[in-house]
């Protein structure tokens, strides 16, 4: 899927629900969302979309802190949103399906595109923090910013290399600290 797709997926779906929310904007879209004790362990599902019968439902697990059920949620609504025709109705961090590589980058560049306004992604960045002091500073992992950036470059913003290159599984391989229950 193209750069521009993707980012006029997520446009409309702001203006038509006027919505930044990912939690809300399930509602909104008749998603229901479910929130299950999957676990804490590394190889642990954070989450996953699933459309059986027209009714859609997203998946978090509620073991993670909040923060980053909310970036599995933007992402699961990227499957829902720009896969829904696909002829796959469940996606998931597991990485059954060779094409799942496509697909994540995909939800992994809605999520980004959903959860982090430009603007506010410019502002971290002129207060003269690092890439790794912005993406903190912006409650996000460095991966997601990653995919910020890949994003704002399309759109013709002169930024930096990032010191990272994230993989399209990163959600899924990522590690969540047992203590972390910031809040965003």
């Amino acid at each position: 899927m193209q750069y521009g797709d993707i980012c006029e997926a997520v446009r409309r779906l702001q203006r038509k629900y006027d919505e930044t929310d990912p939690f809300r904007l399930c509602k909104d879209m008749g998603v229901i969302l479910l929130f299950q004790s999957l676990g804490n362990a590394p190889d642990a599902i954070k989450g996953f979309f699933l459309e059986c019968k027209r009714i859609r439902t997203i998946t978090v697990n509620s073991d993670l802190p909040l923060v980053i059920q909310k970036i599995i949620v933007a992402h699961e609504l990227g499957h829902a949103v720009l896969h829904r025709n696909s002829g796959l109705h469940a996606f998931h961090e597991v990485g059954m399906f060779d094409e799942s590589s496509d697909m994540e980058k995909d939800a992994n560049l809605f999520a980004a595109e959903f959860l982090l306004n430009d603007n506010d992604v410019l502002d971290a960045l002129n207060a003269d923090n690092t890439f790794f002091s912005a993406a903190a500073q912006l409650y996000v992992p460095i991966e997601l910013l990653d995919f910020k950036f890949r994003v704002m470059k399309w759109k013709g913003y002169k930024l930096v290399e990032p010191p990272i290159l994230s993989r399209n599984g990163f959600l899924r391989d990522m590690e969540v600290p047992e203590n972390a229950d910031y809040d965003y």
